[in-house]
């Protein structure tokens, strides 16, 4: 039976990361849920596309035992996440990626994935990639130079240029 995959959407996303994700799961049979990282459901892509997700972060704060896997799909509001650090969602979003890598449970994700992953503490002793600009912010885990990396339960790409180079690896373990 196909996993179940919690997909973590920031404000604004990357829509071309975000629905790489959505529509492998979707072909693939793989269920999945989209929350807001956001104080509502509703969101939008760089590029100005409006969105609403199935729920916001908050909501997922202590039902992560409810799915197998998560995803965190990078976008704009990355780069000001420091500035924004002290938000209730994103203190929800680092609950939950700290709550998923210490159950040991499969978490994806591009771009600044891997740093977020490392600031939660779940990359100790793994490799993971980042987006170039990301790389001097890695201190727990080992960033490599890689398109994409697969170590234990840890699928990350360095941007979203390359979520596809770690997809087949990403669908053989969710289905």
């Amino acid at each position: 039976m196909a996993k179940k995959v919690a997909v973590l959407a920031v404000n604004p996303v990357n829509g071309f990361g975000l629905f790489q994700y959505l529509e492998a799961f979707f072909e693939n049979g793989i269920s999945y849920k989209v929350y807001a990282v956001a104080e509502t459901k509703q969101i939008k892509t760089n590029s100005g596309v409006e969105l609403v997700a199935d729920d916001i972060i908050a909501h997922l704060v202590g039902h992560e035992d409810e799915f197998d896997a998560v995803v965190f799909s990078c976008g704009d509001a990355v780069p000001v996440f420091a500035q924004n650090a002290d938000k209730p969602y994103n203190i929800d979003l680092m609950s939950v990626l700290k709550a998923f890598g210490e159950k040991g449970k499969i978490l994806i994700g591009h771009c600044a994935a891997g740093m977020l992953f490392d600031f939660a503490g779940v990359t100790e002793g793994k490799k993971l990639v980042v987006h170039p600009l990301a790389k001097p912010a890695i201190t727990k885990g080992q960033a490599t130079d890689d398109k994409s990396v697969v170590d234990g339960n840890l699928f990350t790409a360095q941007d979203e240029k390359f979520v596809w180079t770690m997809m087949p690896e990403v669908l053989k373990v969710l289905k």
